[in-house]
């Protein structure tokens, strides 16, 4: 794999644990364990899907699995959005995932847009798939 995959692995498994790190200070009532259980999928999809997208064995496999995890990285700076505005943590580490979150969330999606758009530019994907969204 090439160095820039390897530190973006690294990123997303350090974006896992740190989520697994913010879960354990949330609420025990509701919302609490809803956004636990959320947070904590959505977290974890990031890092294991793009685990998956490097390993991918062909380019379709590739767009599909990045798409997944740019919709994942969404989700998760979502529900860390939702904590922070909903003020149910206040602590630097909220602060710096949803920095991060963001972050990713940024890469993910002009990855899996420039997937699609080499896709398409190879005859593989047609311009008005769904794939588009």
């Amino acid at each position: 794999m090439s160095e820039q995959s390897d530190r973006l692995k690294a990123r997303t498994r350090r974006f896992a644990l740190d989520v697994l790190q913010l879960i354990k200070l949330l609420p025990r009532e509701e919302p609490g364990p809803t956004i636990k259980r959320q947070l904590t999928k959505a977290a974890t999809s990031v890092d294991m899907n793009y685990r998956a997208s490097c390993r991918a064995r062909s380019h379709a496999e590739f767009t599909a699995k990045i798409g997944v995890v740019a919709e994942e990285a969404d989700e998760s700076a979502s529900w860390i959005d939702l904590i922070s505005e909903a003020k149910l943590v206040r602590c630097d580490l909220l602060e710096r995932l949803q920095k991060e979150s963001h972050e990713l969330e940024a890469i993910f999606s002009a990855s899996a847009g420039t997937a699609r758009g080499n896709a398409r530019r190879r005859g593989r994907l047609p311009s008005g798939s769904s794939a588009d969204d």
